[in-house]
């Protein structure tokens, strides 16, 4: 019988407009995103590449693929978090990402965790 509970990594987003860097009259807007990954499963696991997908309102879709993120691979015993932030341009003042972590277990295990979906908005533009 296999154990659902082994590989349980939670991921939630927030994310924040940078006006200073963004230049709205040549559609470059870009935005901060915090990232918090939890290991909620019963077995330590280390992440090792990332897989985004940005879209803009214009549906213009960019995928990045990568080593581990910000320049690391955490490695989560069960129960602790890994919290970063990175950032992302776009050329419409209305976004969303999504993508995966693979990671490994110390079985040497490997499996996919899902990042859901979140939007990139400037403020007061989604009600």
């Amino acid at each position: 019988m296999q154990d659902h509970t082994k590989h349980r990594i939670h991921v939630s987003a927030s994310t924040q407009y940078l006006p200073d860097q963004s230049q709205p009259d040549h559609g470059r807007y870009v935005f901060a995103y915090t990232i918090t990954i939890s290991n909620t499963g019963t077995v330590p696991a280390r992440l090792l590449t990332r897989h985004w997908i940005i879209t803009d309102a214009n549906d213009k879709v960019q995928e990045v693929r990568g080593d581990g993120v910000v320049g690391q691979q955490p490695y989560l015993a069960p129960g602790m978090s890994f919290e970063y932030t990175s950032g992302t341009m776009i050329e419409t003042s209305v976004g969303t990402m999504h993508g995966s972590y693979q990671m490994i277990d110390d079985d040497g295990s490997t499996f996919s965790t899902e990042i859901p979906q979140f939007t990139l908005s400037i403020p007061r533009t989604l009600h």
